[in-house]
């Protein structure tokens, strides 16, 4: 089967596409027909070597955590989905014809290829650190970088729950935070005294998605800096705040964030839709940072012709 691959640790240069064996779905699992793929940071750390200490991938490595497509097998154990069925979820090596998910939700009718590719990973990461804030109604929580992927996931969910968000963004994305239900202010040295003129009371919880250096600031916003957990900073425990646990998995966002796309409360940012033959171009910018919502690169070859025209992809196989 055809894939995205590396065979070396590099820049965006080294990826190109190849061929592969393919997999096949074992317990728990389901393998997909790939219609589209999102790139993650952490594909781009991963590829550039900065992760080589951590995770030692066999080579040639297929990126991709998360992707949407149609299901073509299901592995022992599995019920509630069928050959057939339309889902996106969270696996490995999913920028490629074939992948397999671990966790899956089905995929709206109304809701395009790239834009389910787009929420699995995000949706998941914020949910799971929503759960270690204990974010619910009446909560006051601040969204560091809520303009990014992971960042308008946890603005939306924690919305659904009651809470009052605030997010901090660029001034180009102000009025696009919004429009998830936040109160935008910028980011940056003063946040304490920006958060004060919106008056929306004491923030009980920050959750940063930026990792841009700003944990001394934001932990002076909360009265326990426990309540502060970053997704982007290993670094946090250092201040007192927490990084996000790794584990388990809060599968449920996906099932949570279909329901409310259905519903027209969620909304899923595709800022680019690349060919896959294009990949580094999608892998640049997510190095180059200040991406609204995610990239998404179209793997199966209908969606790689709507991407060609400037779409941000099909809803139909």
């Amino acid at each position: 089967m055809f894939a995205l691959i590396y065979r070396e640790y590099g820049g965006p240069e080294v990826l190109t596409v190849g061929s592969v064996p393919e997999p096949h779905a074992g317990p728990g699992q389901v393998r997909i027909r790939v219609q589209a793929a999102s790139v993650n940071v952490w594909d781009v750390k991963v590829r550039s070597g900065r992760m080589k200490d951590v995770v030692q991938p066999a080579f040639p490595v297929v990126p991709g955590i998360d992707a949407s497509g149609v299901v073509d097998e299901i592995g022992p154990g599995v019920a509630g989905v069928e050959v057939g069925d339309e889902v996106f979820g969270l696996g490995s090596a999913t920028t490629a014809e074939l992948a397999l998910l671990d966790g899956w939700a089905h995929k709206p009718a109304s809701m395009t290829w790239a834009e389910a590719a787009a929420c699995a990973l995000a949706s998941e990461t914020a949910q799971r650190a929503l759960e270690d804030l204990r974010v619910g109604d009446g909560a006051v929580l601040l969204v560091e970088g809520a303009s990014g992927g992971v960042g308008s996931a946890a603005v939306q969910l924690a919305r659904a729950l009651g809470a009052t968000v605030i997010g901090t963004c660029s001034e180009r994305n102000g009025d696009y935070v919004k429009s998830l239900g936040a109160h935008d202010t910028t980011y940056g040295p003063g946040i304490a005294d920006r958060v004060a003129a919106l008056d929306v009371g004491r923030v009980t919880a920050v959750l940063d998605t930026a990792g841009s250096g700003s944990l001394p600031e934001l932990v002076e916003l909360v009265d326990d800096p426990r309540q502060v957990v970053s997704v982007a900073d290993l670094d946090a425990p250092e201040l007192g705040a927490r990084a996000v646990r790794n584990e388990p998995r809060a599968i449920g966002a996906l099932e949570t964030v279909a329901r409310l796309y259905a519903d027209g409360r969620y909304r899923v940012e595709v800022e680019r839709l690349v060919l896959l033959e294009d990949a580094a171009t999608a892998h640049r910018l997510m190095e180059a940072g200040h991406v609204r919502g995610k990239v998404v690169i179209a793997v199966a070859r209908q969606d790689r012709r709507v991407a060609a025209r400037g779409s941000a992809g099909s809803s139909t196989p």
